[in-house]
């Protein structure tokens, strides 16, 4: 089984910055691929980021220039890094995991952004 623990989530006015963590752990296969999705209310769960054991990386449009994704492969942890921050991020947003095998997902972080 495994665990995934997200933090780092919170209400933040518009231009300000937010930076989520997702620390793995349990029986984990072989990591090929960590990241980040969100879900607005009302609509589907998309892509914001991802980070695979490469390096390579995807970013959503809509956050590039703006978020920052980086890995830590001895912690098997994930973060975000949110800058200028707008309205239009407000989501939970969920870590995921790839094992090759599985994808696995965190509980969710809530992140709002509203003076």
């Amino acid at each position: 089984q495994v665990q995934l623990v997200e933090s780092g989530g919170g209400l933040v006015q518009p231009g300000g910055s937010l930076r989520l963590s997702c620390a793995a752990s349990g029986s984990i296969f072989s990591i090929n691929e960590m990241g980040w999705y969100r879900q607005a209310p009302g609509k589907g769960r998309e892509l914001v980021a991802t980070k695979t054991n490469s390096g390579g990386t995807r970013y959503a449009d809509s956050v590039k220039g703006r978020f920052t994704i980086s890995r830590d492969y001895i912690k098997n942890t994930v973060y975000l890094q949110m800058n200028s921050l707008k309205p239009e991020d407000t989501a939970v947003y969920y870590c995921i995991l790839n094992d090759c095998r599985n994808d696995y997902w965190g509980q969710g972080t809530q992140v709002t952004v509203s003076s």
